[in-house]
């Protein structure tokens, strides 16, 4: 008998789970998923809007545009020369 009534048991628990969610279930589960979605668009797309606009904003904090550098390496091509006369 105890094997019978386990054997019951067993099948009933399995007809359970075969059975899967309710309507109700799906449509909530559905309905979650679509406003995760809808929050991961919406993220992502503030975000691209936030990027391009600091990409198309010009940066205000460039150098002053400044004379450049006077290098020393000329003077040393001619004292070279010179030391080569002596």
């Amino acid at each position: 008998m105890k094997k019978v009534l386990t054997l019951v048991v067993v099948a009933s628990m399995f007809s359970f789970v075969a059975c899967g969610p309710s309507e109700e279930e799906k449509a909530k589960l559905e309905a979650e998923a679509k406003a995760k979605m809808d929050s991961l668009f919406n993220a992502a797309s503030q975000s691209l809007t936030t990027a391009i606009d600091s990409a198309a904003t010009p940066a205000t904090t460039e150098p002053a545009a400044t004379e450049p550098a006077k290098t020393e390496e000329p003077a040393k091509a001619e004292h070279s020369e010179g030391e080569k006369k002596h």
